[in-house]
């Protein structure tokens, strides 16, 4: 009996260290699942944003928080200024028995560069941090670190401008938050006022063309469907691209707009206008056919994926200009790696820009004539814009008077087509068309340049009225420029301009030559940087003031640090009041 129970014994002592060892293994392993290594729960970056200014970023996980308190910075071979940390969420702290302040989601702290060490060519920042997770854990101090090169760095005399100085900034603060609710009908409603920018209007002929190659039994129901499947292409490449660019850290924006890349769009855009008078018709491929056979009605199915894929073409194309809310947006996915938030900014924008779009579906059915000739007529007037769509796309690359040049022939020869006909009121249109191309061509023979102002060089309001800049090409020759105007005592405004850029051209025709502006420049050392090549050096131009493309127009003060910026156009009211802001009334 004793021996049984000894066995007994033994059973339960071995099953009781087998629960242990069990108990051990699976603790363990939920201990090691259970929590973050801390360089995943808070996952530390560091970049250069201004000449005098670096951020450190921490993008903290679900369920994780850092200390306000607990940050630390310091440099070897720099002397930093006080960082700017921004406000927390304020809640009582069962640890530390008092009222902190934390941080989810992300945080970005400015820190000042006041001074170099002159014999190092590097300098590293240090970065001290402290986090916790929800589940109880607090880690350990952590402490991370990165080099920059000391040449990129031009040193002031006082601490460099906050974030609060351009509108593209403010927004990134709101990013910050981190609250897709308020910041998707936020970025949806900026995306609205961008709609109807020079940018993204040439959007609207290629869906009207698509629409109106529907026929006439095209309806508002058929009309928001085709304009939904463009606007969604057009919103999802330009969302991609968007991120792309943050993650890079460039735009990618130049490296579309070559003469190749433009040359095969504008063919494109030939061929389409070529359906439109019955050369050919457009159709899905028979072997796709079949298989969206399958799933649905096979020409629906095949129109909407050929509409969706040309709203994708046209986002690489003709997309938006470099304005604040887009590159507040980029800013914000290049500093945090947050692509949810980012990302859902850029295609919130780009649905607002497609309010106009959806507007053209809508109103397809009311505004386009229902059959006979007069349809005819319709699609070979999109036929026409077709062909200006594909003149307009390539006209960065070409010359100017080629530019002048086409369209005076496409005016000209779609006067003369429309001229046949017995109508008097279309009559009246084809020869006011005759007209405007003979007064292009004419403008054009007489020296010429511009295609809205052919006569511009005769009446004084040409050439004569541009602003003078001079022009840099390196970060070596700006710091020269601007320690050149040091000296002499006045304040700096360089511009980023691309030939390819179509606010950058308003800035230069309707913003630069106002009277008041123009006076105001006149005070100014004004220098630009022409990023059209997208050179290295280009780059790193774009690259030192976190800049993804053109326009931007940054300010300089009397002491050559930066004091503000301007961020995509501004009409010349709205510019006056950010050069007073930036420059000042002297």
């Amino acid at each position: 009996m004793f021996h049984r129970q000894s066995l007994q014994l033994k059973s339960l002592f071995g099953q009781w260290v087998l629960g242990l060892a069990l108990l051990f293994t699976f603790g363990a392993s939920f201990a090691e699942t259970d929590f973050l290594e801390p360089e995943q729960a808070f996952q530390f970056s560091s970049q250069q944003v201004a000449p005098d200014t670096i951020t450190v970023t921490y993008v903290i996980a679900d369920g994780y928080y850092m200390y306000r308190e607990r940050f630390k910075f310091e440099a070897l071979g720099a002397t930093l200024g006080q960082p700017i940390i921004p406000a927390g969420q304020v809640h009582f702290d069962e640890t530390f028995q008092k009222n902190v302040e934390t941080y989810r989601s992300t945080v970005v702290v400015q820190i000042p560069v006041k001074a170099l060490d002159k014999t190092q060519a590097t300098f590293t920042i240090k970065s001290r941090a402290q986090g916790c997770s929800d589940k109880g854990l607090c880690y350990a101090p952590m402490d991370s670190q990165q080099k920059f090169d000391s040449k990129n760095f031009v040193i002031g005399d006082k601490p460099p401008s906050t974030a609060e100085n351009d509108e593209s900034s403010k927004l990134k603060n709101s990013l910050q938050s981190g609250r897709l609710i308020l910041i998707m009908p936020l970025f949806l409603l900026l995306g609205l006022g961008l709609a109807f920018t020079p940018c993204v209007l040439p959007m609207v002929p290629i869906l009207s063309s698509i629409i109106v190659g529907e026929g006439a039994s095209v309806g508002r129901h058929r009309g928001l469907i085709l304009s939904l499947s463009y606007s969604f292409g057009m919103a999802l490449v330009y969302t991609a691209l968007g991120v792309a660019a943050g993650l890079l850290g460039e735009g990618l924006a130049a490296a579309l707009q070559n003469p190749w890349v433009l040359g095969a769009f504008g063919l494109l855009m030939v061929g389409l206008s070529l359906s439109m008078f019955n050369v050919y018709h457009l159709q899905v491929p028979a072997a796709l056919q079949s298989k969206l056979s399958q799933v649905s009605d096979q020409q629906k199915a095949g129109k909407l994926l050929g509409v969706f894929v040309m709203g994708a073409i046209s986002a690489l194309i003709v997309g938006p200009c470099v304005a604040a809310p887009l590159a507040s947006a980029l800013l914000y996915i290049s500093q945090t790696r947050n692509v949810l938030v980012g990302g859902a900014a850029l295609f919130s924008m780009a649905m607002g820009m497609s309010v106009p779009l959806i507007l053209v579906g809508l109103s397809a059915g009311s505004l386009l004539p229902r059959a006979g000739r007069w349809m005819e007529s319709v699609k070979q007037l999109f036929g026409v814009m077709m062909l200006g769509m594909a003149l307009w796309l390539v006209s960065p690359v070409m010359p100017t008077w080629l530019v002048m040049l086409g369209w005076s022939i496409l005016l000209v020869g779609y006067g003369v087509f429309l001229i046949r006909s017995g109508s008097l009121v279309v009559k009246v249109i084809a020869l006011a068309l005759c007209a405007l191309g003979l007064v292009e061509f004419i403008g054009l023979t007489t020296g010429g340049r511009e295609v809205f102002a052919p006569f511009a060089h005769l009446t004084g309001h040409g050439d004569s009225q541009r602003v003078e800049f001079v022009r840099i090409k390196s970060t070596a020759e700006l710091d020269a420029a601007l320690a050149k105007a040091k000296a002499q005592g006045k304040p700096v405004m360089l511009d980023f301009y691309a030939d390819w850029c179509v606010s950058c051209k308003e800035m230069e025709k309707f913003t630069f030559t106002d009277a008041r502006i123009k006076a105001k420049l006149d005070t100014l050392v004004l220098l630009q940087a022409d990023v059209t090549a997208n050179s290295d050096d280009d780059k790193v131009l774009l690259k030192r003031f976190s800049l993804f493309g053109p326009p931007g127009m940054i300010f300089f003060g009397l002491d050559s640090v930066e004091s503000g910026r301007v961020i995509g156009f501004e009409n010349a009211d709205k510019f006056a009041a950010s050069l007073e802001r930036f420059v000042g009334a002297k």
